[in-house]
């Protein structure tokens, strides 16, 4: 007897008008702006510039969504193109069907797009971004949860899920919930991500490959208690293969960037100031910063000139100064030895007078 469990949503799409809303698209876009928004706060803290990984995101995103689209087509691809089936549905991503792995690596190769074009290290915005990831593919999880897809093996435990579709071979029923485990686990990663990077300052793409290493773990065990449609090869589903493998590429790039680039990078966006006060997004910063720097220069030179001018005026000051004292000095001698030959010329002519008398 069933005393509890997860039910499943009856449907996953509202119809507003001839517009569907569907909820799987619903948790990617949400889990997106999670991404964005903390990865932003994290790059700002890093010293880089608002803004900044939303304009890469641009790039990011969409190449993720091809690349997760991709993945998810070659890896099961009869169901797209074996026969009976319609290969135009390989395009239906609102319907469900998004490789993480796809998802990751193509989107890296946005990044990359982006980051080249700002000038700035991938791995720095790797670093930032990574425990954003995590947050998003915890929040998309639950859109499998509103397709009814993606679940573990049958199971009554309390919180197991119960299916109540018979589409596309289901067989209702309660089952191991692999969307809330994963979607949990994911969050675990997140946290666990932002304390390794606060304790041990990892740079150069470490905070990247831990959140890639750690998620690996736990879509491994995961992966196994599904019981979907998947290739196997030597008894395991391919997804775990894949796990497995990225794990190990995952470990084997923290051993060694450790060694090679130990500590953080000292600059993460050139032109950004410290706590991301390098100005307007984009080039508009450093177009200020060089104005800024230029009047500074001007008004520089505009008091270099200033003092110059005053000086030149003081020292002309200086000069008539002592000149008038040099021409009122002059003058005073000319009246002084004037007074001296009139003095003589009297006592000469007393001298004169009084030897006439005498005579």
């Amino acid at each position: 007897m069933e005393l509890a469990y997860i039910p499943s949503p009856s449907r996953g799409v509202l119809h507003l008008g001839p517009i569907p809303l569907r909820a799987y698209a619903f948790c990617i876009i949400i889990g997106v702006f999670v991404a964005v928004w903390l990865g932003n706060k994290r790059w700002i803290a890093r010293g880089g510039r608002a803004g900044t990984v939303a304009d890469i995101a641009v790039w990011a995103v969409p190449f993720g969504l091809v690349g997760g689209r991709l993945y998810h087509v070659i890896t099961d691809y009869e169901l797209y193109f074996s026969e009976g089936r319609d290969w135009v549905d390989a395009f239906k991503v609102w319907e469900g069907g998004l490789g993480i792995w796809g998802a990751i690596a193509l989107g890296a190769v946005g990044a990359w797009i982006g980051c080249r074009r700002r000038g700035i290290p991938l791995p720095a915005y790797a670093d930032a971004i990574a425990p954003g990831i995590a947050l998003a593919q915890a929040i998309g999880r639950w859109g499998n949860w509103f397709n009814q897809e993606l679940y573990g093996r049958p199971t009554d435990l309390p919180w197991a899920l119960k299916i109540t579709s018979s589409t596309d071979g289901r067989i209702p029923g309660t089952y191991h919930p692999t969307f809330l485990y994963e979607s949990l686990w994911c969050v675990g990663v997140a946290f666990l991500v932002i304390w390794a990077d606060r304790r041990f300052t990892l740079g150069h793409g470490r905070a990247f490959a831990l959140y890639v290493a750690a998620y690996c773990v736990g879509r491994g065990w995961i992966e196994y208690m599904r019981v979907d449609d998947a290739h196997h090869i030597l008894g395991l589903r391919l997804n775990d293969w894949t796990a497995l493998v990225v794990f190990l590429l995952a470990v084997v790039y923290i051993v060694v960037s450790a060694k090679k680039r130990p500590g953080r990078e000292a600059e993460v966006e050139p032109g950004a100031g410290p706590e991301g006060e390098g100005g307007p997004e984009g080039d508009g910063g450093t177009e200020a910063q060089a104005d800024e720097k230029a009047e500074d220069k001007a008004d520089g030179e505009t008091g270099d000139k200033t003092d110059a001018d005053a000086d030149h005026e003081a020292g002309d000051t200086a000069e008539g100064t002592a000149a008038g004292r040099t021409e009122d000095t002059t003058a005073a001698g000319t009246d002084t030895e004037s007074d001296a030959e009139d003095a003589s010329d009297a006592k000469t002519a007393d001298r004169t007078e009084s030897a006439g008398k005498k005579s």
